[in-house]
């Protein structure tokens, strides 16, 4: 059985940090590319940022230079540091595995930032 499981979120102030995490089980983590994604309230689900099989990550232009993205194959598990939070980045943060067949949603975990 397939599981993305977040955890970390939770209520920060601007300028804050938080670390997200995203433990897998059921499929081969180490050849998917794992990303974590977020939706705003009435907003769409957005790429935040993703990490390849072999280490190459991307990011939105929003968050470039505040977060980064890494992924330990051996605990199955992809992280997302965000560090100078701001009350733009506050949103349900999603992981993602996304294979050559097959891609997979965790539930979700809220960040929020605010003061």
């Amino acid at each position: 059985q397939v599981q993305l499981v977040e955890s970390g979120g939770g209520l920060v102030q601007p300028g804050g940090s938080l670390r997200l995490s995203c433990a897998a089980s059921g499929f081969t983590f180490s050849i998917y590319t794992m990303s974590w994604y977020r939706q705003a309230p009435g907003k769409e689900r957005e790429l935040v940022a993703s990490i390849g099989s072999g280490g190459a990550t991307n990011y939105a232009d929003s968050i470039q230079g505040r977060f980064t993205i890494s992924r330990d194959n051996a605990k199955k598990t992809v992280y997302l540091q965000m560090n100078s939070l701001k009350p733009e980045d506050t949103a349900v943060y999603y992981c993602n595995a996304l294979g050559s067949t097959f891609g997979y949603w965790g539930q979700g975990t809220q960040v929020t930032v605010s003061s």
